[in-house]
């Protein structure tokens, strides 16, 4: 707790430019430049995400979409993690600390991607941002957490089915990993209670913005996945 409150102002600034990166919304940037000034959220399904892009815009743009939704959060988990090295060098549980200070700064650049300041709070649903954060924080999230999106979209080809299995498991496979550091690898257990449970904030936040495609979805209403040429 003393760590904490004598840090107070340095854990700020690391979630501060992580929803600034987050607001950095790039299918409404990009689409404005494929467009000429079009809104992606008055097109398609009105969503400023990689999905609605690739339906209402074109392959081109929704590739440059993920690319640069990678990149701003790798950017935010990355500097997050520099800054809680530094304030933990030294420190026995410095491993643990960064791990969890990646989490927590993917958590707020998945809020500036859904709520960004400079497009009026309204932005995508995170999952692009949030799976590279995922990749940032623990790798072995990652790769299960894709593992798990590829076999359901294959089997369904529909992206916001595989999105939200991946979201649920998420915490689930959290809490797996960050056991497995427990037990093996002398990790604390505060450790796998602030990853386990910012991972399960970030679940429900991600199925809370895909409240529309739920409904859709129990109605068999959700499209698959086409492109326009």
């Amino acid at each position: 707790m003393g760590f904490i409150l004598v840090n107070w102002h340095v854990f700020l600034l690391a979630f501060f430019i992580s929803y600034i990166l987050g607001s950095l919304n790039s299918a409404v940037i990009i689409t404005k430049i494929f467009t000429k000034g079009g809104d992606i959220r008055m097109m398609g399904s009105g969503n400023a995400g990689f999905t609605n892009v690739l339906r209402s815009v074109g392959k081109l743009p929704a590739v440059l979409t993920i690319i640069f939704d990678v990149l701003k959060s790798v950017a935010a988990v990355a500097i997050g993690g520099w800054i809680f090295m530094m304030l933990s060098a030294g420190m026995t549980d410095s491993d643990a600390v960064i791990r969890v200070g990646k989490y927590l700064c993917g958590l707020f650049c998945i809020i500036g991607h859904s709520f960004p300041v400079f497009f009026k709070f309204r932005g995508g649903k995170g999952i692009v941002t949030a799976a590279s954060m995922m990749l940032v924080a623990d790798w072995r999230v990652f790769l299960v957490i894709l593992a798990t999106f590829l076999i359901v979209f294959v089997l369904s080809k529909i992206i916001s089915l595989g999105s939200i299995i991946s979201a649920c498991m998420f915490p689930v496979y959290t809490i797996g990993f960050c056991l497995i550091d427990f037990f093996f690898f002398g990790y604390p257990g505060w450790y796998v209670y602030e990853c386990t449970v910012t991972a399960f904030i970030i679940t429900v936040f991600v199925i809370i913005k895909h409240s529309s495609n739920i409904k859709r979805l129990i109605r068999g209403e959700e499209k698959k996945i086409r492109a326009k040429k």
